[in-house]
């Protein structure tokens, strides 16, 4: 592991990684799609995207984990997701709470971006402490 502050440094780098994947994917997305739900779709997308990049980055990394086989991976991820639902929640809400208040897309990034620093900043806790755990869960 990391000393505190060059971990800090590189979780940092690693979320703006992430939080680029996710909005540059969600206006790719607004770019070429415009039916219905196209914010809705574009917000969903980016955020898979940004998960599954955050995730390679974390477990690799960030915290040095190394899965047995495919469903230890597997496994790991489904509860890296979990704890994502919940720094998701914070995330979209201030993505969609920009949205209503300002109706420009430029804010609704800004909201993103802002809803995505607060999400990693509880999701590293989280990870460490449920995630990528020494000891069995």
């Amino acid at each position: 592991m990391f000393a505190p502050s060059k971990l800090a440094i590189n979780y940092a780098i690693f979320a703006l990684i992430a939080t680029a994947a996710n909005i540059c994917t969600q206006d790719l997305l607004i770019r070429s799609y415009l039916g219905a739900f196209d914010i809705v779709v574009s917000v969903i997308v980016g955020t898979g995207v940004g998960l599954v990049v955050k995730y390679m980055l974390d477990k690799r990394y960030i915290f040095r984990f190394r899965a047995r086989n495919v469903a230890h991976d597997t496994k790991t991820f489904t509860r890296y997701t979990l704890m994502g639902l919940a720094t998701t929640v914070i995330f979209w809400s201030f993505e969609f709470g920009f949205h209503h208040l300002f109706e420009t897309k430029e804010m609704r990034y800004i909201g993103g971006i802002i809803g995505l620093i607060l999400g990693y900043l509880t999701k590293y806790h989280l990870d460490k402490r449920y995630v990528f755990r020494t000891e069995p869960f």
